[in-house]
């Protein structure tokens, strides 16, 4: 297979989590993405332990398939050594603080007036408008989302990095909306994503109660603001999610129970069972209580009631169909967790390893800018 961005030049100019996510699945795509990292390197080169054959699992985990060069920014020839990779670039991207490319002379319109097709995306906080730093933890904390989470004695954030996570799939979007334009009308484009507005835009049906209903939402734990039962619920064993959308589910739920709830008024709709949700789970919890999370999980997959475990991250990765790659310290292989989507039935992922410090910068040279 043809990868689908296979001759596509990245200059990826990010660090830490947001842009490196970003990069790495348009190198899955099959661009050839250059990483210009600092002398220091990427942040996330000493973000430890675990460390993995002496290198950060952090680092590894985002930067598949990417090839390395130095390039100290603070000197002016070196400054121009990165203008020069971009002449010839079709994507930028970068995570500064707004403003700090500019003042470098790298600025998008800079860059743009020596190549009119430049995609140039830049990745923060809270957009070009603002020069306030973007962390995960604060922008979650903007978002209210940590508001909607937990049981509601306290804002609790999401365990992985959603903000981070999210910003870097809306620029990769971006960027493929951009490069699908510039094939109809040769123009570049200047790519703006905001952590933040990443965030407020998973509100979905939240923001939707709030800004045409009049709606609060508030901490519901594992319950669903609309729909019921649509929660964990507690075996003898552990827990598991029942996720009952419909009336329909709902009376074969309770034909695996031998129950007739559904023909109880206050449960017969979902709109019934929201507004009698305690009422229900009364007699819910200790039905669930009494078999094992795997003999419930049986019970109702062989009716069509959609459920599933609340799993730990051991049988989580034991679904997962990880990209193997050679390990970047030369000894043993390396597993990584692919985009989330196919191409043609097939598994999209590159195969070159994260890149040791600066181990490119000859040959990027030499494919780049043709020198020697």
């Amino acid at each position: 297979m043809t990868a689908p961005l296979a001759g596509v030049k990245v200059l990826d100019l990010t660090r830490v989590l947001s842009g490196p996510y970003a990069t790495m699945t348009l190198a899955d795509l099959g661009a050839d993405v250059v990483k210009i990292e600092p002398p220091s390197g990427d942040d996330t080169r000493a973000f430890g332990p675990p460390y993995s054959g002496g290198v950060s699992t952090y680092f590894m985990s985002v930067n598949r398939g990417k090839r390395s060069m130095v390039l100290d920014l603070k000197d002016p020839a070196q400054r121009e050594t990165l203008a020069e990779l971009a002449r010839v670039a079709d994507v930028v991207i970068e995570n500064f603080r707004p403003g700090v490319m500019a003042r470098l002379g790298l600025g998008y319109e800079t860059l743009k007036a020596k190549n009119p097709r430049l995609v140039y995306c830049a990745i923060s906080g809270f957009g070009q408008a603002s020069d306030e730093p973007g962390y995960d933890l604060v922008i979650q904390g903007w978002s209210a989302i940590p508001s909607l989470t937990g049981p509601g004695d306290a804002p609790w954030k999401c365990g992985a990095s959603i903000a981070d996570l999210v910003a870097g799939l809306n620029a990769g979007q971006g960027v493929l909306a951009a490069l699908f334009r510039r094939e109809r009308t040769g123009e570049g484009a200047f790519v703006d994503v905001s952590m933040l507005d990443g965030q407020l835009s998973l509100l979905t049906y939240h923001a939707g109660a709030y800004f045409n209903a009049g709606g609060r939402p508030r901490a519901m734990g594992n319950d669903h603001p609309s729909i019921h039962p649509f929660r964990t619920y507690r075996a003898q064993d552990g827990y598991f999610n029942l996720a009952v959308g419909n009336d329909a589910l709902f009376r074969a739920l309770c034909r695996v129970l031998q129950v007739t709830w559904d023909q109880d008024e206050r449960f017969a709709t979902n709109g019934a069972r929201v507004s009698h949700r305690r009422q229900l789970d009364a007699l819910l919890e200790p039905r669930m209580a009494q078999g094992t999370v795997n003999e419930w999980l049986s019970a109702f997959e062989a009716a069509s009631v959609p459920c599933g475990p609340m799993a730990d991250i051991a049988q989580a990765l034991g679904r997962a169909a990880p990209i193997v790659t050679p390990h970047p310290s030369g000894e043993g292989e390396l597993k990584s967790l692919p985009p989330g989507f196919s191409f043609d039935g097939q598994r999209l992922g590159a195969t070159l390893p994260p890149p040791r410090l600066g181990q490119h910068a000859h040959e990027i040279v030499m494919d780049w800018l043709k020198q020697s």
